[in-house]
């Protein structure tokens, strides 16, 4: 299962490190507690929209940078799951009336008309096959 605190947790942490800044840092400046900014980071606690909001700021972070780096992050644990499925469902019998090689199939993205610049994805190797096209 999917949780959304979790890959928010792992976004926050990964702005702050990638400010090379601590824990300390970004709650003293967020005004939260370390405690609760580390749960928070750990997946551990939902975060409000005010605290997100203070933590934004105190990475000096747009929200909806944030919130687009969670959908992608969503994304990519979606296409996991759905792949994993389609797994477990190619080792299991194929049902009566269903076609032989009829398997579940990931649904596939058209960047066209994108500029390159603009295309960015990011996913582990075992998770995803990208082809270029």
């Amino acid at each position: 299962m999917i949780l959304l605190r979790r890959l928010l947790g792992d976004v926050l942490r990964r702005q702050r490190q990638r400010q090379g800044r601590t824990l300390r840092e970004v709650s003293s400046s967020a005004r939260v507690s370390l405690g609760y900014l580390s749960e928070v980071e750990r997946g551990q606690k939902e975060a409000s929209s005010e605290l997100l909001s203070a933590i934004c700021d105190a990475l000096d972070v747009r929200m909806s940078e944030l919130m687009r780096e969670v959908s992608d992050e969503l994304s990519l644990a979606e296409l996991a799951e759905s792949a994993a499925a389609g797994e477990t469902a190619a080792r299991e019998p194929v049902p009566a009336g269903v076609p032989a090689g009829v398997r579940p199939m990931l649904n596939s993205v058209s960047v066209a008309g994108v500029p390159p610049e603009r295309v960015t994805i990011k996913a582990p190797a075992e998770a995803v096959d990208v082809v270029a096209a």
